[in-house]
């Protein structure tokens, strides 16, 4: 198997509400390939879709159920710690959940957690360690 990831999907409570926080708190448009059953966001490398939680439960035939920690975040790294405030300030008045302010972490970087609809953790950080290039890859 080659050491690789192609699609991040979230499973969602309502298809309509997380497919618009994407749109409108990250400005990030929806592929053609999306429809009133599935949305797919194409990321630098990867895409990510959003699909009816029960739907994809059963897809994968295990129980829809869970709430809570879930276990996993998502991270957007920044070029500046800069940029993260920033971020963080512009979602903010967006209305977005903000779990954690930007602050000094104990790795050497520079981190807020923010989450989407359905809880979903998002790290928004800068990792001094990981240089972003142009494309927006590490």
């Amino acid at each position: 198997m080659e050491q690789r990831l192609t699609i991040v999907g979230l499973g969602v409570a309502d298809l309509k509400v997380s497919t618009a926080f994407y749109e409108e708190n990250f400005g990030w448009k929806k592929m053609d390939t999306s429809n009133e059953g599935i949305s797919f966001f194409q990321l630098n490398g990867l895409l990510l879709s959003l699909y009816p939680r029960e739907k994809l439960a059963e897809d994968a035939g295990v129980a829809s159920e869970g709430s809570g920690f879930k276990a996993f975040s998502l991270a957007y790294n920044t070029r500046t710690k800069e940029e993260v405030d920033a971020l963080i300030e512009q979602l903010e008045s967006k209305g977005v959940t903000i779990v954690k302010k930007p602050e000094e972490v104990f790795w050497g970087g520079y981190s807020s957690y923010i989450s989407d609809p359905d809880g979903n953790l998002w790290e928004i950080a800068y990792n001094p360690y990981l240089p972003i290039d142009e494309k927006g890859n590490v």
